[in-house]
């Protein structure tokens, strides 16, 4: 245990010096400058301050307040010596932090005694101290794996909803990378970032309600049929909804808004603007690109110039302006020149790769 002394008595300090170290595992240093002193303490941790109230240029209150503000010396026990009964004096000190007092005038036997005890305080709260951090640390890696299992439960299923449908390499994972990237481009915080990137793969889980004849069908869709699979956001939201995981609420968002149009024309709920959440809003953006320029059974795929002048062209219609500028400005400068998809999944895979993701999940396949 490091025990910190600071007293402006050369004498005073070799005697509590003494006397602390007669103490089993006590380890102290010594101060005659309570500047000196608190740069020590700034830099290295003590687990007992013993400090003297009258001193040159810095009193022990003020130390004490000090030394409170420094890394893991908010708790432990601060002694101040004094000469002082005076009530105002304690006060401040107990203000500024300090545990208790030592009085002066306190014969050496008595005072050896409650060093001791001290000690032994100052001991126990490392104890407990020392408990807590690590009790803090097993439960930091347990809702670590918790999240862990959480994020690839989400992108397995995701991966099994692919099978289902029509969109298949990959889509959802390349949703995922552009949707990161459109949340990172407008300044989002990490977390959120991170979280979009996990939720937005089951933006189109609502399909597993969709019959196999519409949802599988090679051709164009008929009116009815296009009634029917618009159902799938509704659907989506209401398999999602009513978790208690931060995570799949977020997808719940996303799955039953990704529809939603800027101008207010879209499904399922007509939902316009700001009203829209900006998680769909990005993902929105994110899941046309990839559809447009990957290849269906019913269509080919558009050139990278191609798809980015349709979307353009639905900029405050479609899609929210503000995360249509920040993807198509990434795209161009992300695509090379001449602009190229290929370019454009490489450079997303340096930024992103297959690290942003459960284990073992691909990298952006190339349609």
């Amino acid at each position: 245990m490091r025990v910190l002394i600071v007293d402006d008595s050369r004498s005073s300090l070799a005697q509590l010096t003494l006397m602390l170290e007669a103490c089993a595992d006590v380890e102290t240093e010594a101060f005659l400058d309570p500047e000196v002193a608190l740069a020590s303490a700034a830099e290295q941790r003590f687990d007992l301050a013993i400090v003297d109230h009258i001193m040159p240029g810095l009193d022990g209150v003020d130390f004490i307040a000090l030394m409170r503000r420094t890394p893991h010396h908010e708790q432990i026990p601060m002694i101040m010596l004094t000469a002082s009964e005076e009530d105002e004096v304690k006060m401040r000190a107990l203000e500024a932090g300090a545990t208790d007092f030592l009085s002066k005038s306190l014969r050496r036997l008595e005072l050896s005694i409650r060093l001791r005890n001290i000690v032994d305080l100052a001991r126990a709260l490392r104890r407990l101290d020392d408990h807590v951090a690590s009790q803090a640390r097993e439960i930091e890696a347990a809702t670590e794996t918790l999240l862990l299992r959480e994020e690839e439960m989400v992108f397995r299923l995701s991966k099994a909803l692919e099978y289902r449908d029509n969109d298949t390499n990959d889509h959802t994972y390349r949703v995922a990378i552009y949707s990161r990237l459109i949340a990172e481009r407008l300044g989002l915080p990490a977390r959120a970032c991170r979280g979009i990137f996990l939720a937005s793969p089951l933006h189109d889980i609502g399909k597993v309600a969709i019959p196999d004849q519409i949802l599988l069908k090679p051709g164009a869709l008929n009116p009815e049929e296009r009634a029917i699979i618009n159902t799938h956001a509704a659907v989506g939201g209401r398999i999602l909804s009513g978790s208690h995981s931060e995570l799949i609420a977020l997808a719940a968002q996303i799955a039953e808004h990704h529809h939603e149009r800027w101008d207010g024309a879209g499904y399922p709920n007509g939902l316009a603007r700001e009203a829209i959440p900006i998680s769909a809003r990005i993902v929105a953006v994110a899941d046309v690109f990839d559809a447009l320029t990957t290849v269906r059974p019913y269509k080919k795929a558009l050139s990278l110039e191609a798809a980015l002048g349709v979307m353009r062209a639905e900029r405050g219609s479609h899609f929210d302006p503000a995360c249509l500028d920040v993807f198509v400005d990434a795209v161009v400068e992300l695509s090379g020149e001449p602009p190229s998809l290929e370019t454009l999944r490489r450079r997303l895979d340096e930024l992103f790769g297959a690290a942003g993701a459960p284990a073992n999940e691909p990298r952006l396949a190339v349609a």
